[in-house]
């Protein structure tokens, strides 16, 4: 071997031992650092994203959910049973599961009931149902924190079913924020909250299944929005919130024959409501003067439309704002202030929203012309078919 190859040899065997050390080294390296954590997959993302979701709405609104304990008092002039002259526990147990526990003195019978309510401002106002405190002689409302205070009915709205609940709390509480009803899509999520069967803070989801039902026969103004979230007995007067933590509806009604069909009251038809009973202590509304009914097809037909949708005048009140207006009987109303009507109850509700001195606007079909008439809105009276 001569130098010249002994010195080739010896070079090329340091390079391979140094590129030999290179690779044990860097095997040793990534021997010691901990394996890279992989990537959530993104199904998981989404379904811990949603149930975040659900759980913070619960916790932000849960505080402002209360439970309302109500007392009917009722005087009989009949003498109470009672179990006689004998103190015997056993026997005032059967009187009681027999005979009620709720018999006061001289004949006075307390009936008790439960729903639930929300707060809506940090003075202490709560919106609850009317059906909940209906001929409450008294009124309990109990925070979440167990915290109970005894609360006074500020106005209720029959017609809506709403009522306002007043109490003095001595700390901050939680308020829940109405949201906009209007924009409520069918397949939303929603969240009904309240106290079923006194069960308190219980929390339910489900979506919305559809919007602007009415003759349902809860009220006379409906426009209801229809959920599957579960609401039972109790649970009435309880918020339908939204994912963002806003009211979109006042929990009302279920269809006892059915399964996951409930009924809220929209939160834009409760914040006209509410003000006007905060503001007023009831509830004043537009009136047009006229009786409605349905347009059917054979109506339709016979009036020689082209569609069910409208409204039929029924009646013409006499010095009413439709007499003024020179409607008439048979007349077909299709649009209101550039709203076209679809159905009566839709023109009920807007007669009723529209503001007392308010000169509208009346699409009107009439022997198969079309023409506008104004009206100018009068203030409702409470019986109509008596007044003016």
């Amino acid at each position: 071997m001569t130098p010249r190859t002994a010195r080739a040899t010896l070079l090329v065997a340091a390079l391979l031992t140094c590129l030999s050390a290179g690779f044990w080294l860097h095997a040793l390296w990534l021997a010691g650092r901990p394996p890279a954590a992989s990537p959530a997959p993104a199904p998981t993302r989404t379904a811990d994203a949603m149930q975040e979701a659900f759980v913070s709405v619960a916790e932000r609104v849960r505080p402002a959910v209360v439970h309302l304990g109500t007392v009917q008092v009722a005087r009989s002039r009949v003498p109470p049973i009672t179990p006689g002259p004998s103190d015997d526990p056993f026997f005032k147990e059967f009187f009681d599961q027999f005979f009620g526990r709720g018999q006061g003195p001289r004949g006075e019978f307390r009936t008790p009931g439960l729903g639930s309510g929300v707060i809506i401002d940090k003075r202490g106002y709560v919106l609850t149902n009317f059906h909940v405190v209906k001929g409450a002689d008294a009124v309990t409302v109990r925070l979440s924190t167990k915290k109970e205070y005894p609360g006074r009915i500020v106005g209720s709205d029959p017609k809506t079913d709403l009522a306002v609940i007043r109490f003095i709390p001595d700390g901050e509480i939680t308020v829940a924020t109405l949201g906009n009803s209007d924009t409520l899509r069918v397949g939303e999520w929603a969240i009904a909250i309240g106290n079923p069967f006194g069960l308190d803070q219980t929390v339910t989801v489900g979506v919305i299944s559809a919007t602007g039902r009415s003759e349902v026969g809860i009220a006379s103004y409906e426009n209801f929005v229809q959920t599957d979230a579960s609401i039972n007995p109790g649970n009435s007067g309880g918020p339908l919130v939204n994912l963002r933590g806003e009211v979109i509806g006042i929990n009302t009604a279920i269809v006892a024959a059915g399964q996951g069909i409930g009924f809220a009251i929209p939160a834009n038809m409760v914040k006209r409501v509410t003000s006007q009973l905060l503001d007023r202590g009831k509830v004043v509304r537009g009136w047009l003067g006229i009786a409605m009914e349905p347009l059917t097809p054979e109506l339709a037909q016979s009036l020689g439309l082209p569609g069910t949708a409208g409204a039929i005048v029924k009646r013409v009140y006499p010095g009413s704002p439709a007499a003024a207006a020179e409607l008439r009987p048979n007349d077909v109303i299709v649009g209101f202030d550039g709203t076209a009507i679809e159905d009566y109850h839709q023109l009920q509700r807007l007669g009723a929203e529209a503001e007392v001195g308010r000169t509208v606007k009346l699409d009107v079909v009439r022997a198969k012309k079309r023409r506008t008439v104004e009206l100018k809105i009068a203030e409702a009276p409470t019986d109509p078919t008596t007044s003016r």
